[in-house]
């Protein structure tokens, strides 16, 4: 048994804010099933859920600097994965609502487009997303379907906001180039958001 599974919330906070990593281990294994439990119960996906939980503790971790040593640790974790839970399911409805405008696109034109259906152009686009190099994939994905900023893709992956930002133009130009469609304007509509 860990001397850490003795001290309080109050007491992991504030060895947790000076980087102290066993302090971090025992707040995870104190709450992450409690944490897991309640975000299964909002988003009812086991896999979703996980990553819900994963991604909150490894923000406490990498913020945990920046933290309020009088913050309410329990409170701070359901607030954070409210929060997270709130933006996942707002992503989903912005992409979803995002492929209906495609999809509306596609069936208005009859110009070059009526070559394609909308799942082949789909299929086309993802075949190019899948043969860009890997770490452009990757920034890539993160803006068009996790739909994270430059500067959250910055954050996330430790590169410069102007990187990511390259990165995502040169995904544009050599997927632009593949896409059959382009004089259509569906690419615009699909990409350049």
């Amino acid at each position: 048994m860990s001397v850490y599974s003795n001290f309080s919330d109050e007491e992991l906070t504030v060895l947790l804010k000076r980087g102290d990593q066993p302090a971090f281990t025992e707040i995870y294994n104190r709450y992450w099933a409690e944490m897991y439990f309640h975000t299964f119960r909002m988003l009812k996906e086991e896999e979703s859920s996980k990553d819900v939980v994963q991604d909150v503790f490894s923000t406490l971790w990498l913020k945990s600097s920046s933290l309020n040593e009088r913050t309410k640790l329990s409170g701070h974790l359901y607030i954070s994965v409210r929060n997270k839970v709130l933006n996942l399911i707002a992503q989903h409805k912005v992409r979803n609502d995002y492929l209906s405008s495609v999809a509306a696109f596609v069936s208005q034109t009859t110009t070059e487009s009526t070559l394609y259906d909308e799942r082949e152009i789909l299929d086309i686009v993802e075949a190019e997303i899948r043969n860009l190099p890997a770490r452009m994939q990757e920034i890539f994905n993160l803006s068009r379907k996790d739909n994270l900023s430059h500067k959250e893709i910055a954050e996330k992956l430790g590169i410069s906001d102007q990187t990511v930002k390259k990165q995502v133009q040169n995904a544009l130009k050599i997927i632009k180039g593949k896409v059959p469609v382009v004089e259509s304007g569906l690419f615009a509509l699909f990409l350049l958001r």
